[in-house]
């Protein structure tokens, strides 16, 4: 992901293509693909906090049951799989600073 990313600035996208592969966007971020996929990490995002939100819930019940749970779980890993593309796509987009030699040797 990291070699694609660094030749031309391309974006992965919050959702993958056929056989469950990654997804690129090279482009300026201003096009019509960029907006929607702003909206999708917003959506995403959004559904992950209530996804929280329902698992404070759900473990404070104890009457919840085991199927339940293990529902719950398959939910939050997808959840997670979402938030971390999110995570690397963004941090690939963001400017890498360079430092001089002589400062990494005085830290």
């Amino acid at each position: 992901m990291g070699d694609m990313n660094d030749a031309g600035g391309a974006r992965l996208l919050p959702w993958t293509g056929s056989e469950g592969k990654p997804c690129y966007l090279v482009g300026d971020g201003t096009g019509h693909v960029s907006r929607v996929a702003d909206t999708v990490e917003s959506v995403q995002l959004g559904m992950a906090d209530d996804l929280l939100d329902h698992v404070a819930d759900m473990l404070a019940d104890r009457r919840a049951t085991p199927a339940q749970l293990r529902f719950l779980l398959a939910r939050m890993g997808e959840a997670l799989a979402d938030v971390r593309r999110i995570a690397e796509s963004r941090g690939a987009r963001l400017p890498v600073l360079i430092c001089e030699e002589s400062d990494r040797d005085q830290k």
